[in-house]
């Protein structure tokens, strides 16, 4: 290949570098008028963090100032409060230490009627009251104030407790509390606070709260909650009960939560200030809710972003038109040397290599030639690899062939071996099993009866097995053989072939998406709840129908399932720990089953939150349309 032209005097090569320089200073404007956009940004985020901490500092001080003036007002009334317990113990005593015989309306009126008793049994149950609304009302409920008021009871005097809204109403009251002589009752008293104090307890913390956040403008709203999550300072929202859960969350993990909602610029933070104390009963901690405006920021940023902009862009514009000149002249050997690669690249690697310009494009134009050179070689040397690759890879086709029709034989023949010993080793197991009826008719009330029904134990578990392999067998085997089944017709079978156990079912005339195996889960769920159940064992069968599907439960009154087993049951093997415990196979076949047919499957209490009463197994099947279909 020769190279065509002449090589023209041209400026040096400096002059061109000059002109490159100054398209260089592009991009380092650029990073300036960012690194300025990027601080200021950075500067302007962190003051924002830095005021809402200051922000939340502020009104947990202010919470704190606040709530120490109210407990100073609540103590206030502590001596009235105890005096009025002097009546109600002579009356306990009067009454023979009986709360049943006490006559606690005449106890209120000796006290002025100011305030109403109530008499605490030791279970933290209001047994006795003046004040009808709180009777029987169950402190456990409360599980923190219900160990303060046992503590009382048990080993403490008059214990005197904030200002708090009552249970039934949310008046405000004040409560103390005294244990009775024998101790076997806890002594409260409840006084009703006058409205206007109500109200300047309410409005000390909007106040405080309010004059803090007032010196930061991103603040938009702030609301107040008690440890019951009732609402003391702020109106009411559509969202409140995301926001309460918020709020419960915030009190019961005692730390601060956070939510943000881009599309309405809203961060809405949850602070937990901590009130709590060993002196009083209840607990005065409250959830400040804050939200914040974040529009503000990202408006100053937007505008800030404008305005680097605007300076990048003039920069930009008499770059360019220094630029515009000295690149057409820069350029015009490039463009032609482009012209002719790319005539190369199209397939004509005879294409002679024109140059022109300064020497270091005469060099570069030498350069291209022999790289042509080099690729003309290289493009030989790849068609004969890729001969050698199509033979290598029709040879890798043939074996890859062999291989699969090996293994497809391979798995014909485990199936018919795993068919083979399923039916021999069954075989074997069901005439074992008759000649150990046969003796065990012949040992009976002998010694060796007991090792020969330990014997039977052993093969019934062992026949089990081969029909749970059998079964997981078949699964496998027809991979998308279902269709409508009649429900009642499968449920009421297998009951039939378990007369011993009582079971309770109303039926269903609802048709399912399913094959004939589904009978395999009720035996499986029926047979586990009577293998652990035991003989008194009572298990209902209840079919919830709805729109798409229905749910299915098998509810039994054995010891039930703890709830640190739940989550692996329907694993692969997996075994409990009693002397009844299978062999792990047969829940896994009742959750390939169900996943097959399209549905779930799961284990609850059969009373909620009490799995000592009993296990609840559900799961769900599709309905069937009138043809069949799912």
């Amino acid at each position: 290949m020769t190279l065509r032209g002449s090589v023209r005097q041209a400026l040096p090569f400096t002059i061109y570098l000059l002109l490159a320089v100054l398209l260089a200073m592009a991009p380092v404007i650029y990073l300036i008028s960012f690194v300025g956009y990027a601080d200021v940004r950075q500067a302007l985020v962190a003051d924002t963090g830095e005021l809402r901490g200051q922000t939340e500092y502020g009104i947990v001080l202010a919470v704190n100032l606040v709530d120490a003036g109210l407990k100073l007002f609540d103590d206030t009334l502590n001596r009235e409060m105890q005096e009025g317990f002097g009546p109600f113990a002579v009356e306990y005593e009067r009454a023979g230490r009986d709360p049943g015989v006490m006559d606690l309306a005449r106890v209120k009126e000796e006290l002025g009627g100011r305030m109403d008793l109530y008499v605490i049994n030791e279970n933290g149950i209001i047994e006795y009251t003046t004040y009808p609304p709180e009777l029987g009302y169950d402190f456990k409920e409360i599980p923190a104030f219900y160990d303060r008021i046992t503590d009382i009871r048990l080993n403490g005097a008059f214990s005197a407790d904030r200002i708090v809204p009552e249970l039934a109403t949310g008046m405000l009251r004040k409560y103390a509390y005294q244990p009775s002589p024998d101790r076997r009752y806890l002594f409260e008293l409840g006084q009703v606070v006058s409205e206007s104090g109500g109200q300047r307890m309410a409005l000390s913390y909007a106040d405080a709260i309010r004059e803090v956040a007032d010196e930061n403008p991103g603040v938009s709203e702030i609301r107040v909650f008690d440890c019951l999550g009732e609402r003391i300072v702020g109106a009411a929202h559509p969202d409140d009960d995301r926001r309460l859960g918020m709020v419960r969350k915030a009190y019961r993990e005692r730390t601060m939560l956070e939510t943000e909602n881009v599309d309405t610029g809203e961060l809405i933070r949850y602070l937990f200030v901590d009130r709590t104390d060993s002196v009083h009963a209840s607990d005065m901690s409250v959830v400040v809710e804050l939200t914040y405006n974040t529009k503000f920021v990202e408006d100053a940023i937007a505008g800030m972003f404008a305005r680097h902009t605007q300076i990048l862009l003039i920069g930009l514009s008499l770059i360019a038109c220094l630029s515009a000149l000295a690149i057409r002249s820069l350029t015009r050997p490039v463009r032609i040397l482009v012209e002719d690669v790319d005539a190369v690249a199209r397939g004509d690697l005879d294409r002679p290599i024109r140059v022109s310009g300064s020497e270091e494009f005469v060099h570069l134009g030498g350069s291209v030639s022999t790289m042509i050179a080099s690729l003309k070689e290289i493009l030989q040397r790849l068609q004969e690899s890729e001969e050698k690759i199509i033979r290598h890879n029709r040879t890798l086709e043939d074996e890859v062939g062999a291989r699969t029709a090996a293994l497809e034989e391979s798995n014909r023949t485990a199936s018919l071996l795993l068919d083979i010993m399923g039916h021999d080793i069954n075989n074997a197991n069901n005439i074992a099993n008759l000649y150990s009826d046969i003796l065990l008719t012949d040992l009976e009330g002998e010694p060796e009866a007991e090792l020969l029904r330990k014997a039977k134990a052993g093969l019934a578990k062992s026949i089990g097995i081969v029909r749970n392999v059998n079964t997981i067998q078949e699964i496998q085997g027809k991979p998308g053989a279902i269709g409508k089944i009649d429900l009642d017709r499968i449920v009421r079978s297998e009951i039939r072939s378990l007369p011993d156990l009582r079971i309770t079912y109303n039926g269903t005339t609802a048709a399912v998406i399913a094959d004939d195996l589904l009978s395999e889960v009720f035996s499986n769920l029926l047979g586990n709840a009577a293998k652990f159940g035991g003989p008194d064992i009572a298990i209902a069968i209840r079919i919830e129908e709805h729109e798409d599907d229905l749910i299915i439960s098998i509810e039994d009154t054995g010891p039930g399932v703890p709830d640190a087993v739940k989550p692996r049951v329907f694993n692969r093997l997996a075994r409990g720990n009693g002397e009844a415990a299978g062999t792990g196979l047969g829940l896994y076949i009742c959750r390939m089953l169900i996943a097959r047919y399209g549905g779930r499957i799961w284990v609850d209490d059969r009373v909620a939150g009490h799995p000592e009463s009993g296990t609840a197994v559900r799961f769900t099947l599709r309905k069937a349309d009138e043809g069949g279909s799912p």
